[in-house]
């Protein structure tokens, strides 16, 4: 019990390692875009929309909005055109590719995985059980992978859980 708590505790605070790294991305993602776009107080944005990036549905609309009215008041309707397609681009490539790539490998949970527990954690709870459904999927392999006769659904939850694993042979 000991080693399941003590890895429930791993688990989360590698999430949280995960969701601050994924910040970092979109935040360089969108600085980039937003400072060629020719967008006053890029950098601000950036770090803006990437925080708000964390709350899911609500959180990239408010975090999109700001920077389009900001390039409409101070260039032209066009450059938040602009805006609005950069922000969509980074969102595809933030749900598809970092996301399940850097969050969930830090919690040893498969990218096909970590989608499908987000749709249905939306499913079920909303925006709350988006948020959470990766830490608690996280959370039940830990307990399949030292549960006899769960592996398998430990297993198919993700990639095998290293510290069980046996040493090779050696000749």
């Amino acid at each position: 019990m000991d080693e399941v708590l003590g890895q429930t505790k791993g688990v989360v605070q590698s999430y949280l390692v995960g969701l601050i790294f994924e910040a970092a991305i979109v935040t360089a993602l969108n600085w980039i875009g937003l400072y060629f776009i020719g967008v006053k107080f890029a950098l601000l944005m950036a770090v803006m929309a990437a925080l708000l990036n964390l709350i899911p549905y609500i959180g990239i609309i408010i975090g999109t909005i700001i920077p389009m009215v900001v390039a409409a008041t101070t260039q032209d309707f066009t450059a938040a055109l602009w805006v609005l397609a950069l922000f969509s681009a980074v969102q595809f490539i933030d749900n598809n590719i970092i996301v399940p790539m850097v969050v969930a490998s830090r919690v040893q949970v498969n990218a096909l995985m970590s989608i499908l527990v987000v749709l249905i954690g939306g499913a079920l709870w909303g925006i709350p059980g988006m948020f959470l459904s990766i830490p608690l999927t996280a959370i039940l392999k830990v307990i399949f992978d030292r549960v006899p006769g769960l592996e398998p659904f430990g297993y198919l939850l993700g990639a095998g859980d290293e510290s069980k694993e046996k040493p090779a042979p050696t000749h």
